[in-house]
């Protein structure tokens, strides 16, 4: 019986080994697991002894050889394989210990081309994949965590093909994962644009969930490897386990906060929606402003700053009932604050990173650029001009709604919310539920301004405007009917600026 160990992460693999060793196994081995295992007091043959072959390149060539994968491929229920391997004097491999060159870490590291490319492991591949094709004989172990129970079943000759199988699954699915970070890596590197006729998706499991948006849902949560920085990378430094509906939430209420990198602000979501954005001298101002826009959807909220917390702003955050609180930095007083409410999420943030947004559909998958745009451009299509105070909030608004699900529509006025309409069928009922909800609270929408995500298909939401006192609208344009809405707007004495641009959120 004959075993390949050839790791690149050594530690525990003795392990396994010691247990092959006891059985009976001849273990083979390449030159640094080689003597790694030798330290470990088991004896074992080097690959090139046995294939009478020199590792040449450096190492890049040593364990591709037929006496070792003919070992491995080989199929003790066909007469063919067994009159190959014994005319070529091949003597079977029953089992194959691997893991691969660290090409995901070396990423990050200050390498160039051929130096990273030094890390993309060929051999290795193709020793998990000849024993995973061949599970029906062959085990394959590709993860660390695998080596106790796999030990332990060995020892006991309780190993099944079950398990064998199990094992190939996970290895298969280990090189998949390695060739589509390579093949990323790549793209990038090489600034590739063309659409992949063929793509998979690199993930790596961070942790399993409580449960998915619902409690009968199953949830995880997978790291992108070309992500560094992101949500899902926040650190968590207080509070519950987050769930799959505050992960949402938190990445909802960061993405609007990072709009305004000039400026300091609160952004409060509810249920992967803005109910709160406002902007103040400082971040306390701004969260007492964004409360106060719909102080009963805030309850229960996830809050967004894109700035540090202070103890002041801190006390203000657990006067009421928050789920998450998500800032780039905390003081250490509003840490002590913040750690008296035990159940609050404080969460870490980094920044965003950028790649590409995949969703699932019946029979497939629907993927696309992120949003980073804003506008193409700020047209004044109307007689009355908006004056600098309205266009100050006009791209306030508009910076919002940009991440409010559509039908979508926000008025401000001051650089904060007064009223948000979202989700509805049609684009005159979020403006009729936008200004429900600022008058519910008794704002004063005289001279306020107000953005529609998309553009405006009649005039009535114009209309329903100028009754409260909406002066200026700010909205992407292109409806066949836009003379109309800009002639009711004329008629009402409004300003209209088009921005080329359409931020449909579904």
């Amino acid at each position: 019986m004959r075993a390949v160990i050839s790791v690149y992460r050594k530690e525990g693999v003795e392990e396994i080994a010691t247990v092959l060793r006891d059985l009976g196994y001849e273990i083979l081995s390449t030159g640094g697991t080689a003597r790694y295992l030798r330290e470990k007091g088991i004896e074992v043959e080097e690959i090139s002894k046995v294939t009478g072959f020199p590792e040449i390149l450096e190492g890049r060539v040593k364990s591709l050889h037929p006496v070792i994968h003919g070992g491995i491929l080989y199929r003790d229920w066909k007469e063919e394989d067994r009159k190959d391997i014994e005319d070529a004097g091949i003597l079977p491999v029953d089992f194959v210990v691997v893991n691969l060159y660290p090409f995901e870490e070396m990423m990050g590291k200050d390498l160039d081309l051929k130096e990273i490319m030094e890390f993309v492991d060929i051999g290795g591949p193709a020793l998990i994949r000849a024993g995973a094709k061949n599970y029906f004989r062959v085990t394959v172990v590709v993860d660390p965590e695998d080596y106790g129970w796999v030990a332990r079943k060995l020892r006991e000759g309780t190993l099944t093909e079950e398990d064998r199988a199990y094992l190939a699954w996970k290895a298969f699915n280990h090189t998949a994962y390695y060739d589509s970070v390579i093949a990323g890596f790549l793209r990038r590197a090489f600034e590739i644009d063309e659409t992949e006729r063929e793509k998979t998706v690199p993930m790596k499991l961070l942790k399993e969930l409580r449960y998915g948006e619902n409690p009968h849902q199953k949830g995880f949560l997978y790291l992108n490897p070309f992500e560094e920085i992101g949500v899902a990378r926040a650190e968590v430094l207080q509070g519950k386990e987050m769930s799959y509906n505050n992960y949402l939430d938190a990445d909802s209420a960061v993405r609007i906060a990072l709009e305004f990198p000039q400026e300091r602000v609160c952004v409060i979501v509810k249920h992967n929606n803005p109910c709160g954005v406002a902007t103040g001298k400082t971040l306390k101002e701004a969260f007492l402003r964004a409360v106060e826009t719909d102080p009963e959807s805030s309850f229960g909220g996830i809050v967004a700053f894109n700035d540090t917390v202070t103890g002041d702003l801190a006390e203000e955050i657990t006067s009421i009932f928050l789920e998450v609180v998500v800032a780039p930095e905390y003081e250490e007083e509003a840490l002590k604050v913040l750690s008296k409410k035990k159940n609050l999420r404080v969460l870490r943030f980094l920044g965003l990173g950028q790649t590409f947004e995949i969703r699932k559909i019946s029979g497939g998958f629907l993927l696309q650029d992120e949003d980073t745009s804003l506008y193409d451009r700020l047209e004044v299509v109307t007689e009355k001009r908006p004056t600098d105070k309205e266009m100050e909030d006009l791209i306030f608004a508009w910076k919002v709604c940009k991440h409010a699900r559509s039908n979508a529509v926000v008025i401000a006025k001051d650089k904060r919310t007064l009223g948000i309409g979202t989700g509805n069928v049609s684009r005159v009922d979020s403006v009729r539920c936008a200004i429900h909800r600022a008058k519910k609270y008794g704002f004063d929408l005289k001279g306020s301004a107000l953005a529609s995500e998309a553009f405006f298909p009649f005039r009535d939401s114009i209309d329903l405007c100028s009754e409260v006192g909406i002066s200026a609208i700010i909205q992407p344009g292109g409806s066949i009917r836009d003379k109309e809405v800009i002639g009711a707007c004329n008629e009402h004495g409004i300003a209209m600026v088009f921005t080329g641009t359409r931020h449909f959120k579904h």
